[in-house]
């Protein structure tokens, strides 16, 4: 055997799983959940690519008169067994709702109270995962590592220690309670170089701001009548 021509290829395979990493990436949500959509779960289906893992869109919802939105406190779920601490748990939900403000913040105006063409956003967190920060980044930053995490992600749609969160939303007429979408999604660490040296709720938090600036790209280009529902 050619060791060159092997080291070679091995060489050419980390240089693409390095270029096609992504910092998060989608996951399947977590069995037994809707701990936050109690209601909504029954209504929720596969959403296509680009959109939540599962989600519903009510079709008779009058979008383009919506412009304003108001966002509740991001609520957490964890079961019995969670291993997060409260101030972590509060360092999250904190991080959440203000990526939220952020993101939202560009598109529509963000209100205190209910009234008309507003929408009333509620989010939970489903007890996220934390990442194993030192073999997080031996994990991306050694090339062998990186190529056998690679063999893992492709195998189990994962890559090996890293973190992740899994969240659950709700838009309603803020004025009148009527359901406009529910959706439920999970997303964990990708295998980017960019990762290695977070901190271990750093996956957690790129699965927020990632679902932020979906959300608020999604929701304006549905209200504004670019994009069908």
């Amino acid at each position: 055997m050619n060791h060159k021509l092997t080291g070679f290829a091995l060489g050419g395979i980390s240089l693409l799983v390095l270029t096609a990493c992504a910092v998060t990436q989608q996951a399947a949500v977590k069995e037994g959940s809707c701990r936050f959509l109690t209601k909504e779960c029954s209504l929720l289906a596969p959403g296509a690519e680009g959109q939540a893992r599962l989600r519903y869109v009510n079709p008779a919802a009058k979008w383009t008169q919506y412009n304003k939105v108001m966002i509740q406190p991001v609520a957490f779920f964890g079961d019995e067994k969670t291993k997060i601490s409260a101030s972590d748990q509060q360092t999250l939900v904190n991080y959440f709702h203000q990526v939220l403000q952020e993101q939202l913040a560009k598109k529509f105006q963000i209100v205190d109270e209910p009234g008309p063409g507003v929408m009333k956003l509620e989010v939970a967190l489903d007890d996220p995962e934390a990442a194993t920060p030192g073999l997080r980044s031996i994990s991306v930053v050694v090339p062998q590592m990186r190529l056998l995490g690679s063999v893992k992600a492709l195998a189990t749609g994962t890559y090996p220690f890293v973190g992740g969160a899994q969240a659950e939303a709700r838009v309603t007429d803020a004025a009148t309670g009527q359901l406009l979408v529910a959706a439920m999604d999970r997303r964990v660490g990708g295998g980017s170089i960019k990762a290695a040296a977070q901190w271990q709720w750093g996956d957690a938090e790129n699965a927020m701001k990632a679902w932020a600036e979906q959300m608020a790209t999604r929701l304006y280009a549905i209200t504004s009548g670019a994009a069908r529902p």
